[in-house]
């Protein structure tokens, strides 16, 4: 899939939704690690930018983005529209982050 067919608006501009196949979904679960947390104590001690949770971060949305696209396909899809991302801590240390939105069969106006 064409990553420029992939937005947060309703629609794509240039094209023309011809069909709406539904919800996508992309779900990752992650926790950081004993080490990990150590180091990003470390980190926090002088302030600033936490890389080792910055890169963690990142990690799980490309993952969950990923795993979007790829139910997208799966349905036919050839965009997504509507796309979004939403992170939930299920318990300490452990996130669950969710990439969604609807897939769409797009021509070219």
């Amino acid at each position: 899939m064409d990553h420029s067919l992939i937005t947060t608006s309703n629609e794509l501009v240039g094209y023309k939704i011809v069909k709406h196949l539904g919800l996508v979904r992309g779900v990752t679960v992650r926790s950081r690690s004993v080490l990990g947390n150590i180091a990003g104590g470390f980190q926090s001690l002088f302030g600033g930018q936490l890389s080792i949770y910055v890169e963690l971060c990142e990690n799980a949305r490309e993952e969950a983005y990923q795993l979007l696209i790829q139910h997208a396909q799966v349905m036919g899809a050839n965009a997504i529209i509507a796309m979004r991302y939403d992170a939930n801590e299920i318990m300490q240390g452990v996130t669950e982050v969710l990439a969604y939105g609807t897939a769409v069969v797009v021509e070219k106006v």
